[in-house]
């Protein structure tokens, strides 16, 4: 029984466990060796001694260094929304759980694809019971997916012979966004006339008449019409119109050739970035990505829900070298004569999505821009 409980040990050791010589405790091995050597051949019992004494600076420091690394709880914390090629803070939150010792020269790392990534996370000392923050930037090349496998904790202490290291299976996975790029003054121009020529009228907090109706109980007295009610001898109420309330589809078909990948790219980026974009300038946006469909919404929460899509989306190969357009695309037109701004981002020529939107406000041929 005492056997099994030893052996279950050392598994757990040298699963959660590693050990790595440093320079320096090379050459004190090497040195002990050579001590060592030196006290067998001459029976000298002050050889012995040192010996002894560096043999047991090799048992103690495995010992506090062990002790260093026992009790230790990680938390890591990742911003809600990340967007590709823009740093965002990592905050990681180590407690000290041991009630009297302390631990000294801690150093995190992100174990990522299997591989230890330093993000320059040290701690000198943590006193027992103690906790401490420390935050790092962390930068995403691309949008998807992405997972950090879990944290490496390694200490040096006591004497710096021996790197241990502690794995912590501390998974976290998250949804990066497509990346957001600045839009030319002059595009911003365009997209500004577009959006005031082509409002649409609503109901809403205004100066504009929308609409008069019969007073129901609850309404604002003040927005009593008192010429419309003598006429009609009942009281009627007026409603006005809101005075920026517009709306805007941003479409990106995902069905491309094999020699239009490397424009799909391009062309998630600058749908994200036009939905940022007629986000920070009130619209209301719907969004048509392939065959999915985000239905017209406002505020942040809404653009994060779009952006979400647009990160996992994929590009799907075009049978034949040629697609056919979804079905939703084939609507554009109609919510163009509505009023509606209808924004499609082409990846490479799609003759059948061409013709489905001559009818819409404005296309983008992303195989054209620089």
């Amino acid at each position: 029984m005492r056997f099994e409980r030893i052996r279950e040990f050392f598994r757990w050791f040298y699963r959660y466990r590693s050990l790595r010589l440093t320079p320096e405790g090379v050459r004190f091995l090497l040195l002990t060796l050579a001590v060592g050597v030196a006290a067998l051949n001459t029976g000298n019992n002050l050889l012995y001694l040192l010996l002894a004494m560096m043999l047991s600076l090799i048992v103690m420091s495995g010992i506090l260094s062990e002790q260093c690394l026992r009790h230790l709880v990680i938390r890591r914390r990742i911003p809600e929304h990340v967007f590709a090629n823009s740093p965002a803070l990592i905050a990681l939150s180590l407690t000290n759980r041991k009630p009297r010792l302390p631990s000294f020269s801690l150093r995190v790392l992100d174990v990522v694809e299997g591989k230890s990534v330093d993000r320059g996370v040290h701690v000198l000392h943590l006193p027992a019971g103690a906790s401490v923050i420390q935050s790092y930037p962390i930068l995403f090349p691309r949008r998807g997916r992405h997972r950090i496998e879990g944290l490496k904790v390694q200490t040096r202490f006591p004497f710096g012979l021996f790197i241990k290291a502690a794995h912590v299976p501390l998974s976290s996975d998250l949804v990066v966004y497509p990346e957001l790029r600045p839009l030319p003054e002059g595009f911003l121009h365009d997209l500004a006339v577009l959006g005031h020529d082509q409002a649409v009228s609503r109901r809403g907090q205004g100066v504009g008449l929308y609409n008069l109706r019969e007073y129901l109980p609850g309404d604002d007295s003040r927005m009593i019409h008192w010429k419309t009610s003598a006429r009609q001898a009942r009281l009627m109420v007026r409603e006005t119109e809101t005075e920026d309330l517009r709306q805007v589809t941003l479409a990106l078909p995902t069905v491309i050739p094999a020699d239009g990948q490397r424009f799909f790219e391009q062309a998630v980026s600058l749908t994200a970035s036009l939905a940022a974009y007629f986000q920070e300038q009130g619209f209301t946006m719907s969004l048509l990505v392939g065959e999915q469909e985000i239905l017209h919404g406002v505020g942040e929460e809404h653009l994060y829900h779009m952006m979400h899509v647009l990160a996992l989306c994929a590009p799907t190969p075009a049978e034949g070298g040629a697609s056919s357009a979804p079905e939703g695309f084939g609507m554009l037109g109609e919510r163009t004569m509505r009023g509606e701004i209808t924004l499609v981002v082409l990846p490479w020529p799609d003759p059948s999505i061409q013709r489905l939107a001559r009818g819409v406000s404005r296309v983008f041929h992303v195989w054209e821009r620089p």
